[in-house]
């Protein structure tokens, strides 16, 4: 999600768009400020989740407060009508004993041009995190973006970077990595079942 600035927002709004932000320490007065809402105030919506996978049990608690009038005569006014806390709580299993252990606790802030349900804020943060996971930290850990020393033209490589990454998925590939490997020990002849048209 983007870095809040009020210029992202109304960007949004002239395109006829909404946009959930989150409210990073980049923002230390509009966090304090946000931080403040949820622990005075009574959340108008709450959805909990579940899930099970990777050796981890993770449950993720959404609430949603009405936020306009604490904005009210600021330059946020215009911009922010709910906020929306997360809380992740995560167990994970310890492979050797089997027992399971807590981790720490995790806590976001978002921020919304309109008031919306605890159901679709759960969905649209889910819905972010799907991009992270198969865009970014697909670059950073199969093609070794971070680890990248081009300084100039550093935007161009990373954009040839995702178009290798959506030629494979575009072939039904799921591990990159693999992928990458794979066509790296089988020369340009192996690179002929990808289509890239």
């Amino acid at each position: 999600m983007p870095c809040i600035v009020k210029k992202t927002f109304e960007t949004a709004h002239d395109a006829g768009c909404h946009l959930i932000a989150q409210v990073k320490a980049n923002q230390p007065g509009l966090l304090e400020r946000v931080e403040q809402i949820c622990q005075s105030d009574t959340p108008t919506e709450a959805v909990a989740s579940r899930d099970y996978g990777r050796c981890r049990q993770e449950t993720r608690t959404v609430l949603v407060f009405d936020a306009q009038n604490h904005f009210a005569g600021t330059e946020w006014q215009p911009h922010i009508a709910a906020v929306v806390q997360v809380t992740r709580d995560r167990l994970e299993r310890n492979a050797a004993t089997g027992l399971w252990r807590p981790t720490d606790d995790a806590v976001s802030y978002y921020v919304c041009d309109i008031r919306l349900s605890a159901d679709d804020a759960a969905t649209a943060i889910r819905a972010h995190w799907g991009i992270e996971n198969r865009s970014h930290y697909v670059r950073d850990t199969a093609l070794d973006e971070d680890a990248s020393r081009i300084r100039k033209n550093a935007g161009v490589f990373a954009r040839l970077r995702s178009f290798a990454c959506n030629i494979l998925r575009a072939n039904g590939v799921d591990n990159v990595k693999d992928a990458r490997f794979r066509n790296a020990c089988g020369g340009i002849n192996h690179l002929s079942r990808y289509r890239f048209s």
